[in-house]
């Protein structure tokens, strides 16, 4: 072995060992409407291969719950922990509050709020060049859904934020705007909310650095999606800098590191997240904080160890 060779083992192993125990919160595997590379019980045999504690899987188009029992309930072998979640967009009726306690009864770690469906994804969409790779082919395109109406918070909302502050359960911001997200977390915590994630801040939300701040003062979890980051991912669209800046923004005590991966014609979540580290082992932070990032800070976003 070269001694070029013998740097590249040890940092192979050194990724390995950071993503033991390591949490997934925010996974596009299949099946799906939409084309999926991987499927959830193929992540699940490589997530507990790899070591990973858990992951929850997300769709836009429905909550994965009873897949992810399915999985739990018929293979006890493997070590990582599959979890879904809800996205509140057309297909499960936007902001139902029902959908949300079915969801949490069958174990859903996470609501998200509108992703496609959101009144400011639409708008991003008109200039992104992006589309929902199954509108206007399998389903029709998506509405929006608002969260505000006369200038307040939708009382479907508010039943949900309630739901939410009952069951334990995760809320994400989704793709709505982040003007949108600091009044829809105000509120969460007003009603006893105790898990928020802020979605990648990075992309379409239209976040600064200043808000970003505002928001983890809350006490929200900044998640970050490394298809947004690394190389080899056909979502790129940061450098290294810009990734150490989102991190630094709030520190990694207050960020999440999940893959968002899973589509076709990418890398897989796998590759992503050791990617991931291996960006953040280049950029100095130390395996203590990348540990934090992709692992420790997600368990208890999402109610782990509880």
């Amino acid at each position: 072995m070269t001694e070029i060779e013998a740097i590249e083992q040890q940092e192979t192993s050194r990724i390995s060992e950071i993503l033991q125990g390591a949490v997934d919160p925010h996974v596009h595997t299949g099946p799906s409407i939409a084309p999926r590379a991987i499927d959830h019980l193929e992540l699940a045999k490589v997530y507990s291969d790899a070591g990973f504690a858990a992951f929850v899987t997300k769709d836009h188009d429905y909550s994965g719950v009873m897949c992810a029992q399915l999985i739990r309930d018929h293979h006890p072998e493997l070590k990582t922990r599959i979890f879904s979640s809800i996205v509140l967009n057309n297909v499960v009726g936007g902001l139902n509050p029902y959908a949300v306690e079915h969801t949490a009864a069958m174990d859903g770690r996470i609501v998200w709020l509108p992703t496609l469906a959101a009144e400011n994804h639409l708008e991003w969409e008109k200039t992104s060049g992006w589309a929902h790779p199954a509108s206007t082919q399998k389903i029709r395109r998506a509405s929006g859904i608002a969260i505000f109406e006369d200038g307040k918070l939708r009382p479907e909302v508010l039943d949900i934020l309630d739901v939410v502050a009952k069951t334990g359960m995760a809320l994400a911001s989704g793709h709505i705007h982040v003007s949108e997200t600091k009044v829809v977390f105000a509120e969460a915590r007003k009603r006893g909310v105790e898990r928020l994630i802020f979605t990648h801040p990075e992309d379409i939300v239209g976040a600064s650095f200043e808000d970003t701040k505002e928001i983890a003062a809350m006490g929200a979890y900044v998640e970050h999606s490394l298809g947004f980051f690394v190389e080899g991912s056909k979502f790129r669209n940061r450098t290294d800098d810009e990734f150490r800046e989102f991190i630094d923004c709030v520190g990694a005590d207050r960020t999440i590191l999940c893959s968002d991966l899973g589509q076709v014609g990418t890398i897989g979540p796998l590759e992503g997240m050791r990617r991931g580290v291996a960006t953040c082992i280049k950029l100095g932070y130390s395996d203590a904080d990348i540990h934090k990032m992709v692992a420790t800070n997600a368990a208890t976003a999402i109610g782990l160890d509880d």
